[in-house]
């Protein structure tokens, strides 16, 4: 770690922002100490700027001048300009316009971090710093997908307020998505272009992470930096949600379990209120995502969600009118963006060093703007509406065309951090390529000169100091955790909820029982609540108390909290449901309608109907009319997105399905939550919950194991039911295959399928064993995945330049028509006992330049003619060698891949090659490989 303090930082820079009401967009910029206004940057077009507020003309629109059709309506001045240039954080300060009595000082600056994206605090107060340094390096994004982004970790070790102690805690990383803080020492993370999230930690308190472990899959997607997942949020409710995936994790000390939600039309943020409702923050569409009820419960649409021209934007005069919309979308004379197109990082205020009026209320950042936004939420029956907190005006404006605000955070000392990236291009590369309007301002303003910088400022407000009792939760006791889940900022109590979760320590239950029951303070009650919830302490009887509580909001939280109980198997709860459809206040019935729905109580249909029928209430009808007639297309109000299955694998489900209805739900009940004894709801559950199981969906090998020689014992987290699940030895390897695969892609789970050849390997590698297994047992024989590190370096006979895509969800392509000899082999950097290989491949398109030159291509259609279909890259004939030296080759294993996933298995052999070879043809298409995973024995 090093220590150092940026020359402004220590100057204590603070500036006093004045009135963004009454003066004019020219005069608005304050002026510095001796009174006279800093000069603003020349205007784009020559003009002067209107005064702040001035109402248009009427044939224009309240944004002002607006192009139709995506055709400007004047022509674009591309003359010659002076370059833009980088301020320094004193002058930029300066720049800014906020409300009468906010302040806002840099705490973090250039060079310290640069391209700073997202910020996170840990349990003792660290600033983690998400860096992405390779975005948009230049007009072309050269680069950009290099491992060179990284996590970076700062410290106020004085307490001025100021970070002067800085260090980097996960380096050479691929454009790094978010950060979310873990427990002592530790981080989630993933990649760009990866379907993993993984957990680093620092295990020898040298500040830098040094162990790299798997925390879920199936997170990611292959798309433009833009457009994928950001934001990962530990919530009131003890499950993580993150941007663009329509599902959530939930941290078990027996695995991370996962749900479907709602689609949250999030890009670049996700956060929460006081009372756990997710917040997502959409992208190219410049305004909020999802944000009107708890996206756990599917999507539920409401028309009047924003106040009448709420995308409108009233920014700064920045003059450089460098909008990827062309003058369209420019505000004339002042080159100002004239519509919202391009939102980032999000927040719901809940500290306590700002003006109460804040709390509750929405910020983004609106980076094409130079703007942060304030919107207050307005809550009509059950329904909320969002409205400029400053009509006609911003909270936080910057007249600095480099101010780039990505990220706002509730800060541990109660006031609120910007992230602000400072830079030219805030623009990727796809929508800005030469001749483009967008490429002509860039280099007339040279905006791709001005990289490698980043500012973190810290908002507060006269008369309101922040706090500077710095938190040491990593070091408290459990005990002295509870005390922190009453504090008035919201911070506090998050991180302390979840560290006593994580430590797992139930002995405080009986504390936080009495906190739930009697403290004063609401959203002390609150957090009690649900760390009993995580903590798996919570039973009936708190539940159903606090659902009779006189605070509709203490009403809500149980109602919500007790649905982890019901999918354990206490059905006792529905008739508590199904009666607080008849709350006096219209929050509770909301909230009951969607739970009985979600978990599919019995009569919850006739319920919901009844319910419609006598309350008015607009929250309750959009809710009872969604539920009972959902909107088309699978999964209703549930969208995840899923890979289609083909006819083969449809029909192997539909068997499972079978077996499932015969065999099965009498113990794991019809919903896969657990069954009962019919008709007694209080009875012991006869079997596990299968919906979001960890292990059902992990490695193949345990369901197959588990349904071939039984399970014995006691499986944590799975409830009373009794101790042994017979096997079925007896039944056929495509019996097996089916129904394992049935399971693993029912009730909200989703697995690669199980084959027959799969449970005839195991079958034949177990055939001795006669006695059931038991979870340690079993869990231990599983194979381990490899941790892909630096060290491996993958190579290729086609396209060797992108092999090492065939590790991430870009997949790596032969380029052209399989073909015998092709092969993709990895060096790994010491040698494992290897003893299972598995890829992925997807439909890629077919190559058409010819592999020899001058020969006619294989496929492709002719101009405005359609390609070749694309078809899947499995290997149609493929041999799998391994070598300890690179030299000495032995062939482990051969075949033919069908289908999306090849999993080929093999006695555990010591391998530090490891090379896949083609030995097949398939007409036109290619090969392709991503996801590729090896597994070394246990």
């Amino acid at each position: 770690m090093s220590s150092s303090r940026h020359r402004v930082q220590q100057a204590g820079l603070i500036v006093l922002a004045v009135s963004v009401v009454t003066l004019s967009l020219v005069a608005q910029t304050p002026p510095p100490a001796g009174g006279q206004a800093p000069t603003p940057p020349p205007p784009a077009e020559g003009q002067p700027a209107p005064a702040q507020g001035q109402q248009p003309p009427a044939d224009q629109g309240r944004g002002g001048r607006m192009g139709g059709r995506g055709a400007p309506m004047w022509e674009a001045d591309f003359s010659s300009k002076p370059p833009v240039e980088a301020l320094t954080p004193e002058e930029q300060a300066k720049r800014f316009w906020l409300p009468p009595g906010f302040r806002i000082q840099p705490v973090l600056t250039d060079p310290h971090i640069e391209e700073p994206g997202q910020i996170a605090f840990d349990g003792n107060g660290r600033m983690f710093v998400v860096e992405l340094r390779g975005y948009m390096q230049d007009a072309d994004a050269t680069g950009e997908l290099d491992p060179v982004g990284r996590i970076s970790v700062h410290e106020d070790v004085d307490g001025d307020g100021i970070y002067e102690k800085h260090g980097v805690f996960v380096d050479n990383m691929v454009f790094p998505r978010f950060v979310m803080p873990f427990g002592a020492n530790a981080v989630l993370s993933k990649e760009s272009n990866a379907d993993e999230v993984w957990k680093y930690t620092d295990t020898n308190n040298d500040g830098k992470a040094n162990t790299k472990e798997l925390f879920a899959t199936g997170m990611g997607r292959v798309m433009n930096v833009e457009h994928q997942e950001s934001g990962l949020m530990w919530a009131l409710d003890n499950w993580i949600y993150s941007t663009i995936n329509p599902v959530r994790l939930r941290w078990t000390a027996s695995g991370v379990l996962r749900e479907p939600t709602g689609s949250n039309a999030g890009q670049w943020g996700a956060t929460q209120d006081n009372y756990g409702k997710m917040y997502f923050q959409g992208g190219a569409s410049g305004m909020p995502g999802y944000f009107q009820l708890p996206v756990a419960y599917g999507n539920f649409t409401y028309p009047d969600q924003f106040e009448q021209d709420l995308n409108i934007t009233w920014g700064a005069p920045v003059r450089i009118a460098d909008m990827q919309g062309g003058m369209n979308a420019v505000r004339m004379p002042d080159g100002s963006l004239a519509r919202a197109t391009g939102a980032a990082g999000n927040d719901v205020y809940r500290g306590d060093r700002l003006p109460k009026e804040l709390l509750g209320d929405y910020f983004y950042g609106e980076v094409v703007a130079r703007i942060v936004r304030r919107f207050t939420p307005v809550k009509e029956e059950g329904l909320t509406q969002f409205r400029n907190a400053y009509p006609l005006s911003e909270f936080i404006r910057s007249s600095d065309p480099l101010f780039r605000p990505v990220d706002v955070t509730t800060a541990p000392d109660g006031t609120m951090y910007v992230t602000d990236m400072y830079r030219g291009i805030i623009q990727e590369a796809q929508w800005s390529g030469p001749g483009t309007y967008l490429r002509q301002r860039i280099e007339q303003y040279q905006l791709d000169k001005l990289v490698r910088r980043g500012r973190i400022w810290r908002v507060t407000y006269e008369g309101m100091e922040r706090r500077t009792d710095r938190p040491r939760m990593l070091d408290e006791t459990p005990a002295q955790l509870v005390r922190h889940l009453s504090d008035p900022n919201g911070w506090w109590r998050d991180t302390a909820q979840q560290l006593l979760i994580l430590k797992g320590d139930k002995s405080v239950a009986p504390a936080l029982a009495q906190m739930a029951r009697t403290s004063k303070d609401q959203l002390a009650r609150i957090h009690a609540l649900w760390t009993l919830e995580g903590l798996g302490a919570a039973d009936a009887a708190l539940v159903r108390e606090l659902m009779e509580d006189p605070d509709p909001q203490i009403r809500i939280q149980a109602i919500r909290a007790g649905e982890t109980l019901y999918k354990a198997g206490d059905r006792t709860l529905a008739a508590d449901y199904r009666s607080r459809t008849k709350d006096a206040d219209t929050d509770v019935v909301m909230q009951a309608l969607m739970t009985l729905n979600t978990l599919k109580v019995p009569e919850a249909k006739d319920v919901i109907a009844r319910t419609m029928e006598r309350n008015t209430a607009k929250g309750v009808q959009l809710v009872a009319s969604t539920v009972l007639k959902p909107p088309s297309g699978r999964g209703g109000a549930f969208m995840e997105a899923v890979t289609p299955f083909t006819r083969e694998e449809d029909a192997l489900l539909t068997k499972g399905q079978e077996i499932y209805s015969q065999v099965c739900f009498a113990c794991h009940g019809e919903d896969g939550r657990g069954g009962r004894v019919p008709g007694a709801d209080n009875a012991p559950m006869l079997g596990p919950a299968l919906a979001s199981s960890a292990r059902v969906v992990g490695h193949e090998n345990y369901v197959i194991k588990t349904l071939l020689h039984g399970l014995s014992g006691p499986i944590e987290g799975s409830g009373d039911h009794p101790d042994l699940m017979p096997g079925f030895r007896e039944s056929s390897d495509e019996w097996i295959g089916a129904i394992a695969s049935y399971v693993r892609n029912s009730f909200g789970n989703r697995a690669p399928l199980v084959k027959a050849g799969d449970v005839a390997r195991i079958r034949a590698a177990h055939a001795d064993r006669k006695t059931p297994w038991n979870t340690k047992e079993l869990i231990a024989s599983l194979p381990k995945p490899l941790i892909v590190d630096s060290g491996w370096k993958l190579t290729a006979s086609h396209n060797q330049a992108t092999a090492g895509q065939a590790l991430t969800l870009n997949p790596w392509s032969s380029g052209h028509a399989q073909a015998p000899g092709m092969w993709l082999q990895v060096e790994l950097p010491q040698p494992v006992a290897l003893t299972e290989v598995q890829f992925e491949s997807p439909a890629m398109p077919v190559d058409t330049t010819p592999a020899v030159p001058g020969a006619p291509t294989r496929s492709g259609g002719g101009r405005g003619g359609p390609g070749a279909p694309a078809i899947p890259g499995f290997p149609r004939g493929y041999e799998v060698e391994v070598s300890t030296d690179g030299t000495t080759w032995k062939k482990v294993a051969s075949g033919e891949g069908a289908g999306v996933l090849t999993d080929i298995n093999f006695e555990p052999v010591q391998a530090k090659f490891v090379r896949l070879k083609q030995t097949a043809t398939a007409g036109d298409v290619p090969w392709s490989v991503r996801r590729l995973k090896l597994y070394e024995t246990p």
